[in-house]
């Protein structure tokens, strides 16, 4: 049975902060206090994306599964991208599509290599048979105490993570993707209202709305459309994975809505860019921060 939630955007869930508590990277679901809404029991679909292949980086938990169960429940097939740490996690989500009658692949490995992300999109194409939308979500953050205490591997871990992987899974899906098909990724708003101690990070981010705006530019004529959405502050297991324990209580608060937001609320934004309804909608950053403003 599908739950019900209120429709006041207040009281939709908790305004009541989070417990202190921390997590080795890269953060899982099940060490996750409370554990995060998905929409397991709320995302009901309606066929918008009916035979669609999509492939997810980051697709095992937060953002990433609350978009595989979307798309799943839209009628697409979905393969994940998962760290091998996050295999119980990954299983979990491959479930839930299974559950929505669509075939679910895990690919396991570390997006910092470029074989590996060459080699998922190829896995993806021959095992889903085709690759209609792409989602670019993996990600890595830490809370740094000054930009002279970054050390350099940790630096070129975000960089890899969030920048490298996605120029490797794209150049790697043109081959695959035809006219009509989609590739949105995973800003945020710390790509315009940046954190010092997010700062690698926020680079990151900033340069993901640089990347799909150009790319958005050299595809269009191709028929591929390209987009990003930028959450504000979303309750995943990334966040107790960051080294701020402290701001846990007040996560999110200082949003107009008064709280954090959960996956399953960013969910539709995907699915309305990976959509034929969002034919006209190329370029754009989508946000879905609370209220807060880009």
């Amino acid at each position: 049975m599908t739950k019900k939630l209120p429709d006041d955007p207040r009281k939709r869930y908790s305004t009541e902060g989070f417990p202190k508590q921390h997590q080795k990277q890269p953060g899982l679901t099940g060490e996750t206090t409370p554990t995060p809404d998905h929409g397991e029991d709320t995302y009901v679909g309606s066929g918008r994306l009916e035979g669609k292949r999509a492939l997810i980086t980051g697709g095992d938990s937060g953002i990433g599964r609350a978009v595989a169960i979307a798309f799943s429940r839209e009628g697409a097939d979905v393969a994940i991208v998962h760290l091998p740490e996050e295999q119980a996690d990954a299983d979990d989500t491959a479930q839930l599509i299974r559950d929505a009658g669509r075939q679910a692949l895990l690919v396991s490995g570390d997006v910092r290599d470029e074989e590996f992300c060459r080699a998922a999109v190829t896995r993806t194409s021959d095992e889903l048979g085709g690759l209609d939308i792409l989602v670019l979500n993996a990600a890595y953050q830490e809370n740094r105490d000054g930009i002279d205490a970054i050390p350099t591997e940790e630096f070129d871990r975000v960089f890899r993570t969030n920048l490298y992987s996605m120029m490797w899974f794209t150049a790697e899906s043109l081959k695959h993707l035809q006219p009509g098909s989609s590739i949105i990724s995973t800003t945020s708003i710390q790509a315009y209202n940046p954190s010092p101690g997010l700062i690698d990070y926020a680079m990151t981010k900033a340069a993901q709305v640089a990347f799909t705006k150009a790319l958005a530019e050299e595809l269009g004529p191709k028929g591929i459309r390209v987009n990003a959405v930028a959450p504000g502050p979303i309750w995943t297991p990334l966040i107790p994975a960051t080294s701020w324990p402290d701001k846990l209580p007040t996560f999110g608060q200082d949003t107009p809505l008064g709280r954090a937001g959960q996956p399953a609320e960013l969910a539709y934004a995907y699915v309305l860019l990976a959509s034929p309804e969002a034919s006209y909608m190329s370029g754009a950053i989508v946000p879905v921060t609370g209220g807060k403003a880009l």
